[in-house]
C-alpha cells in the first residue's frame, strides 16, 4: 500500500465518547484517548479533513470527549450525530461528509475496533476507498475481540497501523513543514521514563 500524505487523506474519528471509552477492555483507556486526540491534533496541524461522529449522545454512549472541542472546535461542532446506525458509513450525513472531502485515502479510528471501526472500514473498502486503521486509537471489550476485528480488517485490505506509524507517515521528513508540525505531537506520545 502506497503511503498516505496529508494532501490525499482524510481522518475519520468514530464514537470517542465519554461513555463508549469505558467499553474498551483490551487496551489502556487513557492511551486510546491520548492516541485519538493526537490524530485530531495532526489533522488540524496538517490542514487535513477531519470528520468526527458520535452515536446516541443522549444515551449510555455519552457526549464526544470534550478535549476534541479544544483541538478542533469547528469539527467538534460539525460532528455527525448518528441516531444509532452502527456502521457510520451507512449514515447518509456521515457518508456525504466523507465524500465531500474528495479524498480517497481514509485514516480511520473508532473507539471500539470490533464495532465502531470494523464496519465503516469494510464498507469504505467496498466503496473503493483505501483505508488505514489506527489500531491503538481504539480497542475492544476483550483482547480476543480486538484481534479478530483487526484480522478481519487486514484480510479485507485495510492497512493496520499504530498512531505513531500514522503520524510519522504523514510527517515523512522531520525537517519538512509537515514534520515540524508533527514533532510536538509525536513527542507528547513518548512515555515518561
Amino acid at each position: 500500500m502506497a503511503l498516505f500524505t496529508p494532501e490525499d487523506t482524510a481522518v475519520l474519528l468514530i464514537d470517542h465518547q465519554t461513555g463508549t471509552m469505558s467499553w474498551v477492555g483490551s487496551a489502556d483507556q487513557d492511551e486510546v484517548k491520548t492516541n485519538a486526540l493526537a490524530l485530531a491534533k495532526a489533522a488540524v496541524a496538517l490542514d487535513m479533513p477531519l470528520i468526527m461522529t458520535t452515536s446516541m449522545e443522549d444515551h449510555a454512549q455519552g457526549p464526544l470527549l470534550p478535549e476534541f472541542a479544544e483541538i478542533a472546535p469547528k469539527e467538534y461542532e460539525g460532528r455527525i450525530r448518528r441516531a444509532g446506525v452502527v456502521d457510520a458509513m451507512d449514515d447518509p450525513a456521515f457518508a456525504a461528509a466523507v465524500r465531500a472531502t474528495g479524498r480517497r485515502n481514509l485514516i480511520i479510528a473508532g473507539v471500539t475496533n470490533d464495532v465502531c471501526t470494523v464496519y465503516p472500514t469494510l464498507t469504505a473498502l467496498q466503496q473503493g476507498y483505501r483505508v488505514q486503521v489506527v489500531a491503538d486509537a481504539g480497542g475492544s471489550m476483550t483482547k480476543a475481540a480486538d484481534e479478530i476485528a483487526l484480522h478481519r480488517m487486514d484480510q479485507a485490505g485495510a492497512g493496520i497501523a499504530s498512531t505513531n506509524m500514522i503520524l510519522t507517515q504523514l510527517a515523512r521528513n522531520w525537517a519538512s513543514p509537515a514534520g515540524q508540525k508533527i514533532i510536538p505531537i509525536v513527542a507528547a506520545l513518548i512515555p515518561a521514563s
